[in-house]
């Protein structure tokens, strides 16, 4: 049903942000198109938090060590708020070049097995199986004609 999810980040520098997804996040890309592109992500999951209205969406990107992210955002001179530890996760927030903010996390929670590896291995075993019924198929159609030939 699903394939994947589209990200839009907004930026008043989209330049600037492209470049930092490229060279700081190392997020691979393909240009769509007159050079617009669109970066790759890592798996992603998706939680439903009660509150009192809708249509309020929050962007997380997780990390596996934030003391290390921290590190390489410091290293690079990219301004982050101090580590603060939730329970679920320690949560930073960086500012991106176009000056939006951008919410980082180490996960303290359980993570769900990122559901593209079941497809995958049901489509190649879906292949398979079909390739299989063909060669059977052929076979049977060759076996057929031979008896009528006899």
């Amino acid at each position: 049903m699903l394939i994947g999810a589209h990200v839009m980040l907004h930026s008043r520098d989209e330049a600037a942000d492209r470049e930092f997804l490229s060279d700081v996040l190392k997020l691979g890309s393909v240009d769509a198109g007159d050079g617009f592109l669109i970066f790759g992500m890592p798996p992603a999951e998706m939680a439903v938090h009660g509150s009192d209205r809708n249509d309020h969406h929050q962007l997380y990107l997780m990390c596996e060590d934030i003391e290390n992210f921290i590190a390489e955002m410091a290293e690079r001179a990219i301004a982050y708020t101090q580590p603060s530890f939730q329970g679920w996760g320690t949560v930073t927030e960086i500012t991106l070049p176009g000056g939006g903010k951008l919410g980082v996390y180490q996960p303290h929670h359980k993570r769900p097995e990122h559901p593209a590896a079941k497809p995958a291995r049901k489509a190649a075993a879906k292949k398979s199986a079909a390739k299989k019924s063909i060669k059977r198929s052929v076979k049977a159609k060759t076996k057929a004609r031979k008896r009528r030939r006899a």
